[in-house]
């Protein structure tokens, strides 16, 4: 099945892309439970309402977003995923090109944690505490 997670994994950031909310959504367990890097700012976000909130707050600042997938590394029921994100400020243009990490945890083909970390290290300790 891990292999599964790893289609997932890239169907909802291909989701994201589209501004696709629906398809993203239905990769999203009704329970998901999501900690984004802005959790720290904001607290983190649970179940599809809490995704509908993080991805306004996530296409407004930065409406022209665009998540390239670097690697995915399956670990059955984990995965950990190095990307790229890209895109202008809403309200400044400012330019922004990061790297980030993101671990998930997966069961019945649905996503049912998620988060979101500056460094590989940060991302494979979150795993570890959800193994």
């Amino acid at each position: 099945m891990s292999e599964a997670h790893v289609e997932l994994s890239r169907q909802a950031y291909d989701a994201l892309n589209r501004r696709d909310l629906p398809a993203y959504l239905a990769v999203m367990d009704a329970d998901v439970e999501a900690v984004p890097r802005v959790a720290a700012i904001e607290g983190g976000y649970h179940g599809h309402d809490g995704i509908r909130r993080w991805w306004e707050h996530l296409v407004g600042f930065l409406p022209d977003i665009v998540l390239d997938i670097v690697t995915v590394r399956d670990l059955g029921d984990l995965t950990v995923m190095s990307g790229r994100l890209r895109g202008h400020a809403a309200g400044s243009g400012a330019p922004l090109d990061e790297s980030f990490w993101t671990a998930a945890q997966w069961r019945d083909r649905k996503c049912v944690w998620w988060g979101t970390f500056d460094t590989e290290a940060e991302a494979v300790q979150a795993v570890r505490l959800r193994e």
